[in-house]
Order: C-alpha cells, then sequence, then structure tokens
C-alpha cells in the first residue's frame, strides 16, 4: 500500500510543479526539463531489453523515430481541417492522447515483427538487425513526402508540456517497476542469467524475449510522440545511429538492469550537454563531444558497473528508511 502512495504522492507533486512552479521557469529550463523527461523514457523502455532481459539492442532511436512521425501525422490529419480544436484544450488534449498511444501502439507492431525472428536465436543477432532497422527507417522517412522527407516534418501542434511529459514518465517507471518485480519479470532476469538453464526449466525464452521488446518499443513511441510534439520539427537525422547509442550510453552510465540508474543518467547526460554549450560560443569550436566523451570514460572507469549496478535508489537508504517507503514490500530487483 505505501508503494501506491509514493507513486500518488509522486503524480501531485508533478501537479503542483506544473502550476506553481513552471510557468516562472525560464524558456532555456524548460526546455531542459522536457528533454530529460523524454530521455528517462527511453532509458528506462531501453533498460527492460538490454538490462533486465539481457539482450543488446541499438535500434531504439528507430522506434522513436516511429512514434514521433506516427503521432506527428495523426494530430496534423485530425486538426488540419478543424483548427478549432485546438482551441478547446479538452478536444487537444483528446487528440494528443490519441496520438501518442497511436504512436507508441506503431512502434510496438513494428517492434514484434522485428523482434519475432531476430529474438529466436542467441547471440548478437537482434543488435544487428536493430541497427539495420534504424537506418532503413531513416531512409524511408528520407524518402515520403508526405512527412516532409529530408526536408523535415513541419506544422507539428504544440500539444506537449512539462504535466503530459512527467505524467508519461511516471506511468513508465510504474509500469516497468511493477513488471520487473512480477512473474514476468522473473521470467525477463532468469533469461538475462541463464538462458539455457530458463529453457530447461520450462521458460519460453523467445516469448519472454519479445514481449520485453515489444513493450520497450511502446514506450520508445511515446517518447518519440512527446518529443514531436514540444520541438514541433522533425528531421530523419535527429533518429541517426548517433541517437541510438546516446540511449545505449544512459542505460549502461545509470546501471543495466536498474531502473533509478537509467533515470539519474539519462537526466546527468541531459543536463552536461547543455551545460557544454557555452564552450561553443566561447571558443568556436565544438568541444563539447568531445568533453562529454571524456567524462564518460572516467566515470566508467571508475563504475564499471554504472552508477547503480543492479541496485535501486532504495537500496542505498537504512533498512529504516526502506521500510517507511517500502513497508514489508521492499524486493531488490
Amino acid at each position: 500500500m505505501k508503494q501506491y502512495l509514493i507513486w500518488l504522492t509522486a503524480l501531485v507533486a508533478i501537479v503542483i510543479v506544473n502550476f506553481g512552479l513552471i510557468p516562472f521557469l525560464p524558456p532555456y529550463y524548460y526546455s531542459i526539463l522536457i528533454y530529460s523527461g523524454v530521455n528517462i523514457i527511453l532509458a528506462v523502455s531501453l533498460n527492460l531489453v538490454n538490462g533486465f532481459t539481457g539482450q543488446f539492442s541499438i535500434g531504439h532511436a528507430g522506434f522513436m523515430s516511429v512514434g514521433a512521425y506516427l503521432s506527428a501525422y495523426i494530430s496534423i490529419m485530425i486538426t488540419k481541417d478543424n483548427p478549432d480544436l485546438l482551441a478547446n484544450p479538452v478536444t487537444a488534449n483528446l487528440i494528443f492522447l490519441v496520438s501518442l498511444i497511436a504512436g507508441g501502439a506503431g512502434s510496438a507492431i513494428i517492434g514484434y515483427f522485428v523482434g519475432l525472428p531476430s529474438l529466436r536465436l542467441r547471440g548478437d543477432y537482434l543488435a544487428i538487425v536493430t541497427l539495420g532497422f534504424g537506418e532503413i527507417i531513416r531512409v524511408m522517412i528520407l524518402n515520403i513526402d508526405a512527412i516532409g522527407g529530408a526536408r523535415g516534418f513541419t506544422g507539428i501542434p504544440l500539444l506537449s508540456n512539462f504535466l503530459w511529459v512527467y505524467i508519461a514518465v511516471l506511468f513508465t517507471l510504474f509500469f516497468i517497476w511493477r513488471l520487473v518485480n512480477s512473474a514476468h519479470g522473473r521470467t525477463y532476469l532468469s533469461v538475462r542469467e541463464d538462458e539455457i538453464a530458463a529453457q530447461s526449466m520450462g521458460v519460453n525464452t523467445t516469448n519472454a524475449k519479445v514481449q520485453a521488446f515489444v513493450i520497450g518499443a511502446f514506450f520508445a513511441g511515446i517518447a518519440g510522440g512527446l518529443f514531436a510534439h514540444f520541438l514541433l520539427y522533425l528531421n530523419p537525422q535527429t533518429f541517426d545511429f548517433n541517437r541510438s547509442f546516446e540511449i545505449i550510453i544512459m542505460v549502461v552510465l545509470g546501471g543495466a538492469g536498474s531502473i533509478s540508474g537509467s533515470v539519474v543518467a539519462a537526466i546527468i547526460l541531459t543536463v552536461i550537454r547543455e551545460a557544454l554549450r557555452p564552450i561553443q560560443e566561447i571558443t568556436r569550436i565544438d568541444f563539447r563531444m568531445s568533453i562529454y566523451s571524456l567524462f564518460l570514460i572516467i566515470l566508467m572507469l571508475n563504475r564499471p558497473n554504472g552508477l547503480f549496478g543492479t541496485k535501486e535508489i532504495f537500496n542505498f537508504m537504512s533498512s529504516k528508511m526502506r521500510r517507511l517507503f517500502l513497508g514489508k514490500e521492499d524486493t531488490a530487483t
């Protein structure tokens, strides 16, 4: 029961911050908050696949792009002939909700067809397939005029905001937290630890891997929809291999198999990239990525298992604090 109170308290806090603090926040810091939230969803959803299930997907940006373009296209098509729908907050939010779910569902469906054949095999086949998938999606988008092609997709309505993004973050964290601490989650962990042993115990390992992969793709699509309706412009180059690699770094830095780690790493890396931006303005040379990479190398040399390893944030609390927050349901992944 205490766990549910924590989630409810977090929801109330998001609402209070949205109406009490966000209106006074400068646009620059507001955008960092939004991008941090989107990155949290991406990192946590990829951690379900790479961390908890032990697979290696490097095409998460591809699923993000599917959700971004599909949700943007749907919202544009609905409002193109009826722009007055955006003036009404109820209909605008309803349109956004429908487009988000459609974007997530589209990513999940594609994730199923990408993952089903490759996840039947062991090894790094998924990495190869997802790498190819990400490039195929990007090239396809470049050649589809209906969504802007190489020019980019414009005219997307501004529907995403702090409240939408962080409610989505909270839902993602709640869903994946409950999932990995359920019987299904134990199945994922058994696949990660020893797939052959799991099979010998009667676990349908292919089904478990595909299920985790599809769920991860769904949330990547949701993140893409939130991103699209905040940025208002989509370019295929935004979703290239480098974007997938950034999400992998967040998972590895935070700790593969740690939800808390993914959250912290996503925030740290988002803030660091923006904090280094003034260096480019002063030197006229973009040293950001070099400094960014050096920071990651030093950090990983000192913490090879990531900031949290496979632990969650409450594992670092005293037993009294854990009981206060989690009661008797104190379980560690």
